[in-house]
Parts: structure tokens; C-alpha cells; sequence
């Protein structure tokens, strides 16, 4: 027993003696990292500058196109720079049933106050910047040029000796069988928008949804005497395939997105309203058909809004159908009602 207790005691004393030198061991290796500190420069390879496209043409709507060059990812962003990335005098052409149509550019800088003013309303910018900006955009009223469905229509850029190209379909609009407002929580006053819908048996379909609040902001509101929305806004995960519900019918909820750089006080992520419909609003919908090759576009974009931040997010890459360059050239078979947000 005594042997066995001087052990123990001696043990005891040599393990606490060890700790001791452990702890002093790693404050001297601290010590030495701390003294050793020195700057690292890390040199970014340059990226290729890279032509990025975004043009859309619509059932009974002229194509529009913008053409820009990409960014690196550090470098600085202010107007001046943004304006630089969209592009002037390219030759743009649309071509459809053999017929091919020479698009004009319209750039903000060259309008007049008036028409700035409608520009900035349909754009989401404010119109001072909008002209600093002097965005361009590619169009034509000629009507041979205006989306129909059923038709293919393929899309030519030449611009500084590069060649882009993009073919995208206008298909067959789905009705929805019925579409309703209601507010599932708490507070009566906001809601969210119910659609029925019932897909065709043929597999393959693909879908995008926007909507657009056409009911005038009253006198209290900042923002009074405008129109809620000024344009079409898809919210994020605004588009879906038939995977899943081939042929089926089914009801599907959605919010309200934000038109992108909105300074609208009720799209505001803190705003209680953000992401709701308003009981009285009167909002236009779109269920949009559109192709395979669109759909796989959208939801790459989409998805990487939704899992930027998350370190559990897998890597992926923007898919595009601009060969030549990035971007997106989309056709957009369009069914349109009008829903008055009720209780």
C-alpha cells in the first residue's frame, strides 16, 4: 500500500510538472508566431474579359437585348464602371422563319427628358443615373420582329470582331386554371398569391412567373403617385420544370419578389411587408412557357442567389445558351390575367 501511494504521489507531481512545460512550450511557439508576423501579397490571375448578353423576346413584344462585358470579381464598382460594362455599336440581328431583322440601339444618353423619365419608371433607376449611365438596349417596333409563338428565334451579335449566338423558342402559353389571393398568417392584410395549374401530359415543360402590382402608392406613402411596380418581377425561384407533377394538376403559393436595386420602402428585407401582396392591390400575373435550355439558365442564376453565404452550398456555375460568350437569350410564351387582392 505504501509503495503504491509514493507512486501515485510521484506520478501526480511528474503529470502536473509536464503540463506545466506543455503550456509554457506552446505560449513560446505563440510568441514566435507573433514576432514572425509578415505581410503576404497574394497576385489574383487576370481573368479573360468575357461578352455577356441578356436579351428577351415575349408573345406580342419586340426582342431586347443588352450587351456588356464582365467584371472581375475585385474590381471596383461605381456608376462610371457600370456604364462602361454596357456596350454600344454592335450590329444585333434577329432571325425567325427565315426572315431576319436588324435591331436598333437606343442609348439613355441620347433621350430626352421626358422619355429618361419613362425609362427610369420602366428601369428601376432614377433617372439622373440612368443618363450618367447612358445604357444601351437593342430593339425593333418593325412588327415582322415581334415574338409568336410556336417560333424559333435565333439571335446575332457582332461587336470589336466577336461573334456571339443564341437560338431560344417561343412556346405555347399554359393557362392557369385559377388564381387567388389569401393570407395565411396572422395579419389579414398580407398574403401571398394561389395558383391552380394543371400541366399537359407531355414531359419536358418548363415554366417561369412574374407579377406586376399596377395599383397607384396612396398620399402617405414616400412614394405616393407612383405606380407599385413599374415592370414584370420574377422572385427568386420563379421558375420550375414538370419532373415531378407530369400532367398533374396542383395548387402552388408565391411570394412577391423585388425588382433588382428596388429602393421601395416595402421591399426592404426588415420591412414586415417585404415579400407580401397587399389586400387592395390589383397585380398582373405571368405564367410564362418557356424552353429546356432557358429553365437550366434561370435556375443556375437562381440558385446561386439563394446559397450565396452558405458554406454548406455546393460550388456551381451561372449555365448559359450564349455561345460565344455568357448570358442569356430567352423566349417567353406568355398567359396573362389580373387578380384583385380581396380578403
Amino acid at each position: 500500500m505504501y509503495f503504491c501511494g509514493m507512486f501515485m504521489i510521484r506520478l501526480f507531481k511528474r503529470t502536473h510538472l509536464f503540463h506545466a512545460l506543455q503550456v509554457f512550450v506552446a505560449l513560446l511557439f505563440v510568441l514566435a508566431l507573433m514576432g514572425c508576423e509578415q505581410e503576404i501579397e497574394v497576385e489574383l490571375p487576370e481573368t479573360a474579359s468575357v461578352l455577356v448578353v441578356e436579351g428577351k423576346i415575349e408573345t406580342g413584344a419586340p426582342p431586347i437585348v443588352f450587351i456588356g462585358r464582365a467584371q472581375g470579381y475585385f474590381d471596383p464598382v461605381d456608376a462610371s464602371t457600370i456604364g462602361q460594362s454596357f456596350l454600344s455599336g454592335a450590329v444585333v440581328q434577329v432571325t425567325s422563319q427565315g426572315q431576319t431583322v436588324d435591331l436598333d440601339e437606343l442609348c439613355t444618353g441620347d433621350l430626352s427628358p421626358e422619355a429618361l423619365e419613362q425609362a427610369a419608371e420602366l428601369l428601376g433607376f432614377p433617372a439622373g443615373l440612368l443618363a450618367e449611365l447612358n445604357l444601351c438596349v437593342y430593339t425593333s417596333f418593325d412588327a415582322i420582329s415581334f415574338g409568336q409563338a410556336g417560333n424559333s428565334y435565333a439571335l446575332d451579335v457582332l461587336i470589336d470582331e466577336e461573334e456571339l449566338h443564341a437560338v431560344t423558342e417561343i412556346l405555347p402559353a399554359i393557362p392557369l386554371d385559377s388564381i387567388r389571393w389569401s393570407a395565411p398568417g396572422t395579419n389579414d392584410t398580407l398574403g401571398l398569391l394561389f395558383a391552380s395549374f394543371t400541366d399537359p401530359g407531355t414531359p419536358g415543360n418548363a415554366y417561369r412567373w412574374f407579377a406586376k402590382r399596377i395599383n397607384i402608392r396612396p398620399e402617405w406613402d414616400p412614394l405616393a403617385g407612383m405606380m407599385k411596380d413599374a415592370d414584370f418581377v420574377a422572385p427568386l425561384g420563379s421558375v420550375f420544370d414538370d419532373a415531378f407533377f407530369n400532367g398533374l394538376s396542383f395548387e402552388f403559393g408565391t411570394f412577391r419578389g423585388s425588382a433588382p436595386g428596388s429602393m421601395a420602402w416595402d421591399d426592404e428585407f426588415s420591412n414586415p411587408e417585404s415579400g407580401y401582396f397587399k389586400a387592395s392591390d390589383t397585380v398582373v400575373v405571368r405564367m410564362c412557357a418557356i424552353d429546356l435550355a432557358v429553365f437550366d439558365a434561370i435556375a443556375s442564376y437562381e440558385n446561386l442567389i439563394l446559397s450565396q453565404g452558405s458554406p454548406f452550398a455546393l460550388p456551381a456555375n451561372m449555365v448559359s445558351n450564349i455561345e460565344g460568350g455568357q448570358g442569356l437569350w430567352a423566349g417567353y410564351g406568355v398567359w396573362q390575367d389580373t387578380v384583385i387582392c380581396l380578403p
